[in-house]
């Protein structure tokens, strides 16, 4: 088991101590399951309980977590949903003797120390109100919420009150959120050749890229959960690529380290001016292949077999027929892998994927409200209720700031685009006055213009396991998540200081972040440039009056 390390250099790790940490999950979908092998397999914390309404993903995701494939699940160990976990928690808080033991004392369940919230996203902000009287230390997957307006307050629902002179209260418990490319050993490595070795000097300007992958967007924001975006903002670049602006927010604006933090006092230096352009340029109706005629279903289309969005040849052809029954064939079929390994075999599995794959709707008849409520993975990407763009830009913009040093004018461009080679492998280069930083998912190169020379960086590289989660970030994240609650639980650390050493991030810097990509929403949807000051301001001051 490896030793959790702080998000900064920080000398001694703190060390593991006795008491166990137990979590509960939120959600055993993928991102559940993702979070779970993390704290199982990589940190000294382990899954105490699920609530995951749909029965056959909970039964599954217990027998792999939690009481083992023999075993049954224990008093405060499976719940249906996350509100009848509530509703136990606050009656067990009550002290009420559940059991004897055995010798005539009676006791009580054991609780959790920290949840993960891995539901749909929609649902977040409802989840975290709830439980945030609870005062447990909480990890939630990305996007906070759909909206700025619910991320203000799911804010105020975490945040402590003030104190004395309206001065923000230090925080109560551990919060991070799913911002994983902060955690992997590439991206690391990668903040500190910029912003702590300042290998190529000051920095000008940076280009990232995130290529989704021409299936994978089909897939997830074409037929799938995330294909439909709102007027409050809720788009692609949200539910995609949030983490991406981040992580550009990340290297362009927070002090390089703690202690540069501490010794100078730097507050994050904040873009002036946000700008976007991005459209639904190739998943509709115009484009649709006149081969195909007015098929509104794969299964049930003449130009199939020769359309690469088949999603027969995706699902089937490129993963089932292969014996992968993992992602994305079990977000299609849940229970895929009971089918494969049952009596029926491979050619059961085929005919319950492809019954899965021939659903559809008609527009027609169907209420829109009805087919909005779930996915359609075989539905014809021409044909499908998508209004996400699947090809943006984001150009953000920075003044000097006088006061500090290195804080220079700069731009960055961020670039989400569905149809490509490479499924998630970003990306990017970076301008400085002293040479270029080159990156993608494995490698990273510096050319230095004094020597001309270009040398490549050894990127440490994890496990193949941890590789498989966006480089070593999953399991980044669930490590320096678990030493921070570790670190508070177990009273090595006061909270301010775990939270600060190990997540590295704030629930102000993670609403901040999410506010950046609502600005950047709001500038692609009227065409303008957002002054990031005053829109900020703005921002806030209707949210405080709204709930004055």
């Amino acid at each position: 088991m490896k030793e959790p390390q702080p998000a900064f250099d920080v000398g001694t790790p703190v060390a593991s101590t006795p008491k166990q940490l137990r979590f509960l999950v939120i959600g055993a979908g993928s991102r559940g399951n993702a979070y779970s092998r993390a704290v199982t397999t990589a940190t000294p914390g382990v899954i105490h309980a699920v609530a995951e309404p749909h029965e056959f993903k909970r039964r599954e995701f217990g027998r792999n977590y939690i009481w083992g494939p023999d075993g049954v699940p224990g008093d405060g160990q499976e719940f249906a949903d996350w509100r009848e976990w509530a509703q136990w928690e606050v009656e067990r808080r009550k002290n009420r003797p559940t059991h004897d033991d055995g010798d005539g004392t009676a006791t009580s369940p054991v609780g959790v120390d920290g949840v993960f919230v891995c539901t749909l996203d929609e649902t977040h902000v409802e989840i975290l109100q709830a439980i945030a009287p609870l005062q447990l230390h909480i990890l939630c997957e990305k996007p906070l919420a759909l909206s700025l307006d619910d991320c203000l307050t799911i804010y105020r629902a975490l945040q402590p009150p003030q104190g004395e002179a309206s001065q923000p209260s230090p925080p109560s418990t551990i919060f991070s959120i799913g911002h994983v490319l902060r955690y992997s050993p590439h991206n690391t490595l990668l903040r500190r050749l910029l912003l702590e070795d300042r290998v190529i000097g000051d920095i000008v300007s940076l280009e990232h890229c995130e290529p989704v992958g021409w299936w994978h967007f089909a897939h997830s924001y074409v037929r799938g959960n995330w294909r439909r975006g709102t007027a409050a903002g809720d788009g692609s670049l949200l539910t995609k690529s949030c983490h991406d602006i981040d992580f550009i927010l990340w290297l362009l604006c927070s002090p390089p380290s703690l202690e540069a933090a501490r010794t100078h006092g730097h507050s994050p230096h904040f873009p002036r001016t946000i700008s976007s352009a991005g459209s639904l340029t190739q998943f509709r109706r115009a484009r649709k292949p006149a081969a195909a005629g007015s098929a509104t279903n794969c299964l049930a289309c003449p130009a199939e077999p020769d359309c690469g969005y088949s999603a027969r040849r995706i699902y089937h052809s490129r993963h089932l027929a292969r014996g992968h029954t993992a992602w994305p064939v079990d977000i299609v079929c849940p229970d895929i892998e009971d089918v494969f390994r049952g009596a029926g075999g491979p050619d059961a599995a085929e005919e319950h994927l492809l019954a899965r794959l021939r659903e559809d709707y008609d527009r027609a008849h169907d209420p829109d409200d009805t087919i909005a409520s779930r996915p359609w993975y075989g539905r014809c990407v021409y044909e499908a209720d998508n209004t996400v763009c699947d090809d943006q830009v984001v150009t953000l913009a920075w003044d000097d700031e006088p006061t500090a040093p290195h804080r220079l004018a700069k731009t960055a461009s961020f670039h989400m685009i569905a149809p490509t080679e490479k499924q998630c492998e970003r990306r990017g280069r970076v301008y400085g006055t002293a040479g270029e930083i080159a990156y993608d998912s494995r490698s990273i190169s510096v050319y230095d213009f004094r020597s001309a020379q270009t040398s490549v960086i050894d990127v440490p590289r994890p496990p193949p396991e941890e590789t498989e989660s966006h480089g070593g970030g999953d399991y980044g994240l669930a490590r320096q998540f678990v030493a921070a609650v570790d670190a508070v639980v177990n009273g090595a650390l006061d909270i301010e200081t775990a939270q600060a050493l190990f997540v590295g991030c704030t629930l102000e810097e993670a609403v901040r972040s999410h506010a950046v990509v609502f600005a950047a929403e709001e500038a692609r949807r009227e065409e303008k440039v957002v002054r990031w000051s005053p829109w900020w301001e703005e921002k806030l001051n209707a949210s405080a009056a709204g709930t004055a």
